[in-house]
């Protein structure tokens, strides 16, 4: 990457501009793998004790070398406020028991059913004022709805994460047009802003195409989780990330109805019968 073309995420930077969630995964082992192989600096932790230990007694903490990766803790799986709210403070816990005792951010989620996973925007607007209140920093997941973006962000949420297709679903950046105008609402007078597309993404295309359109950086999971081969696809999407970043900073040509030669015509030696 750009040397100094750092991720800024309120009090927290990072070279990689990919978050990589921890849960899917086959076993821990394969999980700390693709870690590595991702690229990534911050990872996601779903802070529920179920989700914290396996059948067999395995802490996820224990696989996560906590001085390499920076801890996100994730409130998956609340569908009130509330629920969130009480996650967020045991994420916090969490992160003080690892050492890091500053340490007052959240990926929120709050859902509004269990089959869509799509966000409730009433509670998870609640959700994020209560705890911008209490001095966290919330990065709040949302749909890609420009309008719900905006009140997010000012109701203090220190990153908006709109969604490209619903959780899980591989269905990668269903609506662009409307991450564009996320981006231009949520940017508008603030450009250091960090907007991070979070769900729904594939493959590494996916990537590069959230990227290319501008946003800071990708959160994902089942992506890399549960590809044929998580090793090779959490390397597939580190460079994604990259080449949309560089392609979004190079500033792609304009797309054109007709052709445009790629060679110049001035200077080229004429054919032979306009030379007689």
């Amino acid at each position: 990457m750009l040397e100094n073309d750092l991720l800024r995420i309120g009090s927290y930077q990072f070279s990689s501009r990919l978050i990589v969630g921890t849960g899917k995964y086959a076993s821990y082992e394969l999980m700390r793998q693709a870690l590595d192989l991702s690229g990534a600096e911050c990872i996601t932790v779903a802070v529920r004790r179920e989700r914290l230990i396996d059948s067999s007694g395995k802490n996820l903490l224990d696989y996560i070398d906590t001085n390499r990766y920076t801890i996100l803790p994730n409130t998956a799986g609340c569908y009130t406020a509330e629920d969130a709210i009480r996650v967020a403070r045991l994420g916090r816990e969490i992160l003080q028991q690892l050492g890091n005792p500053g340490a007052k951010w959240v990926k929120l989620e709050v859902l509004g059913d269990p089959k869509t996973l799509l966000p409730d925007p009433v509670a998870t607007l609640e959700a994020t004022e209560r705890l911008v209140a209490e001095g966290f920093q919330v990065l709040v997941y949302t749909t890609d709805d420009p309008v719900i973006a905006k009140r997010l962000k000012q109701a203090g949420a220190t990153s908006v994460m709109p969604a490209g297709s619903p959780i899980g679903s591989g269905q990668g950046i269903l609506n662009p047009n409307a991450i564009r105008i996320c981006l231009e609402y949520l940017k508008d007078g603030d450009p250091d802003y960090p907007v991070i597309v979070d769900a729904g993404v594939g493959t590494a295309s996916d990537v590069t195409i959230a990227m290319e359109l501008g946003v800071d950086g990708v959160l994902l999971n089942t992506g890399i989780a549960h590809a044929k081969d998580p090793l090779r696809m959490a390397r597939a999407m580190r460079l994604a990330a990259e080449s949309g970043r560089l392609a979004y900073l190079a500033g792609r040509i304009p797309k054109r109805l007709y052709a445009t030669a790629s060679s110049p015509l001035e200077g080229t030696i004429a054919p032979a019968h306009s030379r007689q």
